[in-house]
């Protein structure tokens, strides 16, 4: 169909017709430019462009002592040429926002399987684990570029059915199936980030090595101010909870409001690592944050449809696993290896770790030949 034929289809709508027709945009005659909108009258003065080597020297003067300096490419596995414009951790957040990894979060399980339209998924989760971290990074004058690669990449690891698919997954790896480790060292290896970046992915779970950064370290705080806060809002939209119910130390120092909670802990961290050099939280405050999390632990995560529904999650993973370490020929690729070898139980852990909730869940019933009654059923599982 040609433009005019287009145009002249009946079935188009005026609204339809309006938007095509701003395919170029229009022409700014005294310029020789293009301009998005037919009246726009933005306007600013600017010298020249700033570009990355200039950015950097203004960023070495803005950012703190010890905070990670960025350095034209950046410290990557494989050398590649500087960008002009951004600095080597920007590279990395974008690469990381834009790989597939990181789209493939929006339909993992935070805490509830299949959440509802205003439930929390793996993705959402890490867009919020980056605005804390923002705002600590920023106001510390640590490295915000940083600091967002990696709570972006954090939970780029993370198999289906939220950490009930480690423990379903690790039998089958040497090393086992750590989130942070796999997220670092095979998913997101393709994208050669900065090392710094890998680091604090690697090593965001506090029962990891500290990251090398200060900026890791915050994201360490960070994913956990995040999914306290969050998951028990999540719990009470749901009706699991009750903000009546929180203990009397998380009430008196945070409040019973996300908005309330965050900004407790965030004031928190900020105070206690100016005043100490490192990054920290009051003492006291701390104490609110690990009540807060045992109080989720034992009301939300390990209640008992929440262990139930992860050893249905573990039954589904184990067995997409064996199906495709026995039918290697049937990963993307159609690899010949031999079945059942250890290259091909990683290369099937690699691709059931990478599936979303709800791919996982057709392929048990297309390759496993599961009843749909068999799947899980959106109760939340083990955080």
């Amino acid at each position: 169909m040609s433009d005019s034929d287009w145009f002249d289809n009946q079935t188009v709508s005026n609204r339809a017709r309006a938007w095509a027709e701003t395919m170029l945009g229009h022409d700014d005659v005294q310029k020789a430019t293009r301009v998005a909108h037919e009246d726009s009258n933005a306007r600013f003065e600017i010298a020249a462009p700033l570009l990355r080597p200039e950015r950097e020297e203004e960023l070495d003067r803005l950012m703190a002592p010890g905070a990670t300096r960025p350095r034209s490419s950046g410290n990557r596995k494989r050398e590649e040429a500087s960008d002009p414009l951004r600095t080597c951790f920007e590279r990395d957040r974008d690469r990381i926002l834009h790989g597939a990894s990181f789209r493939r979060l929006s339909g993992k399980t935070q805490v509830f399987i299949f959440p509802t339209d205003h439930q929390r998924t793996r993705m959402t989760h890490a867009l919020e684990v980056a605005q804390v971290a923002r705002s600590i990074a920023q106001t510390l004058r640590l490295n915000v570029a940083l600091a967002e690669a990696i709570a972006l990449g954090h939970d780029c690891g993370h198999g289906p059915g939220g950490h009930a698919s480690e423990d379903a997954l690790s039998p089958y790896v040497t090393e086992g199936y750590d989130h942070a480790v796999w997220g670092a060292d095979v998913v997101l290896a393709p994208l050669n980030l900065c090392a710094e970046t890998l680091d604090g992915i690697r090593n965001h779970s506090w029962s990891r090595p500290a990251p090398l950064t200060p900026e890791g370290e915050v994201v360490s705080w960070a994913d956990r101010i995040a999914y306290v806060c969050h998951d028990f809002e999540d719990a009470v939209h749901t009706g699991l909870a009750n903000p009546k119910d929180l203990p009397e130390l998380v009430r008196e120092r945070c409040g019973t409001s996300r908005s309330s909670q965050l900004n407790a802990f965030i004031v928190a961290m900020i105070n206690a690592s100016a005043t100490s050099g490192s990054i920290s939280m009051s003492a006291e405050t701390a104490d609110a944050l690990a009540v807060f999390r045992r109080w989720n632990y034992e009301n939300i995560y390990l209640r008992p449809a929440s262990v139930s529904q992860a050893l249905a999650v573990h039954k589904l993973l184990q067995g997409l696993v064996e199906f495709y370490a026995n039918a290697p020929d049937q990963l993307p690729g159609g690899l010949v290896l031999e079945r059942k070898s250890p290259e091909a139980f990683r290369l099937a852990v690699t691709y059931v770790g990478g599936m979303t909730d709800r791919f996982a869940c057709d392929s048990a019933v297309a390759r496993l030949g599961w009843d749909r009654s068999r799947l899980p059923q959106g109760i939340g599982v083990l955080h």
